[in-house]
């Protein structure tokens, strides 16, 4: 009779792990890094977005009716931490994927590692064109539109309509300025060497670029190009007009926030920056009756009300959760890493509630740009107004 029980005990055991093998995971464990603290920590805002817009999936019952869990850790914008964490993300919790890791030095730290142990590494927030090497990081994707061809834009923009322009550049220290700087160039063509007359790159820990602005404008340049973060750019901005320097100023849109760069710059300073867009801007009046603007103001409020419904980073982080959402549904009930990058592999015409008109998502299994069009716009004291066709950015 035990070994009856014993059996039939093993029996029903095994039963229940087929079902539940059957059934597969109840969540959808996923990780990242973000800057909570340390230089960059403005840009930290974007993994509270994702996780604000996960909680409210989970709330409407999930998908394929299992709930998704984020782990987002602080890397404080240091490559060695972004290392230390994934490494927990992926040995000890033992996430699906990696998605939405913040940072271009961050990502460029574990981006062997994650491919190496064959871990989707999606959706990053980052533009760096190298997120698009699928020969060597075929489990890698970006997001962003990637800084190489926004710079290009810059370039050519200038090439084209600035005549006797005399350049100078700001650029961070890193393979996040040298991108913009590299498609800068590439857009100005064989003139870049005339009209480039200053270049100067900071590192980020530096607390301040004012002897950087001051040296520029001693170049005599009268068109400036920002390759910088938002601190950095807040900085240019205010200490320009303090030297009284009012060169053209191309600023990339990473760092064109009205919320968290050009009001603390001063608005009246900031009065005819050019920069690019993608994402539609919640405080521009031509989007008051947008459908999906008003939903995300709804959403920020219910579910994201200590964020900043203006700052363009919370609208990046909502709708590269969003993306990850459509991917997971497309995945079905197969929930291995292989489908995963599969389905992220496959995205078609995806059409966001907050990117610009006529913008959509594409990827395939060679083509890891999943934003590939950007609008120009200047700053009128208010708000970006567009000018110009969408322009096709890679």
């Amino acid at each position: 009779m035990f070994a009856r029980a014993l059996i039939l005990g093993l029996m029903t055991g095994l039963l229940f792990s087929a079902a539940a093998q059957a059934e597969g995971p109840a969540e959808i464990l996923i990780g990242q890094t973000n800057p909570y603290s340390g230089p960059l920590s403005a840009y930290g805002t974007q993994g509270r977005a994702q996780a604000a817009y996960y909680k409210m999936i989970n709330d409407q019952g999930g998908v394929n009716g299992r709930k998704i869990k984020l782990i987002s850790l602080d890397d404080a914008y240091s490559p060695p931490k972004t290392v230390e964490q994934h490494r927990r993300l992926i040995e000890s919790d033992e996430v699906l994927g990696i998605v939405g890791t913040m940072g271009t030095p961050t990502n460029s730290a574990i981006v062997k590692y994650v491919n190496g142990k064959a871990v989707p590494h999606i959706f990053l927030a980052t533009g760096a064109s190298k997120w698009g090497d699928v020969a060597n990081y075929p489990w890698t994707m970006g997001w962003y539109p990637t800084y190489r061809s926004e710079g290009m834009i810059y370039g050519t923009y200038i090439r084209e309509t600035i005549k006797d322009a005399k350049i100078a550049i700001l650029s961070q220290n890193d393979d996040y300025g040298r991108d913009f700087v590299s498609g800068f160039k590439a857009g100005l063509g064989d003139a870049a060497d005339k009209l480039i007359v200053k270049e100067l790159a900071y590192e980020v820990s530096e607390p301040t670029v004012d002897s950087e602005v001051i040296t520029l404008k001693a170049s005599g340049a009268n068109v400036l190009f920002s390759a910088v973060t938002a601190k950095a750019a807040a900085q240019t901005i205010k200490k320009a007009a303090e030297l009284d320097w009012h060169p053209t100023h191309f600023l990339v849109q990473n760092a064109n926030s009205i919320a968290t760069v050009l009001t603390p710059a001063g608005l009246d300073h900031s009065t005819g920056i050019i920069s690019t867009a993608y994402l539609k801007d919640p405080s521009d009046p031509q989007f008051a009756n947008d459908t999906g603007i008003k939903w995300y103001l709804d959403f920020m409020k219910q579910y994201y009300s200590d964020g900043d419904a203006k700052d363009p980073q919370n609208e990046i982080g909502v709708s590269i959760a969003a993306t990850f959402v459509q991917v997971m549904r497309q995945c079905g009930d197969d929930l291995s890493r292989e489908n995963l990058m599969k389905q992220a592999n496959n995205i078609r015409d995806l059409e966001l509630p907050l990117l610009l008109p006529g913008i959509k998502l594409n990827t395939s299994a060679t083509d890891h740009y999943p934003i590939e069009q950007l609008q120009l716009v200047k700053f009128d004291g208010k708000g970006w107004q567009s000018f110009g066709p969408v322009l096709g950015s890679h």
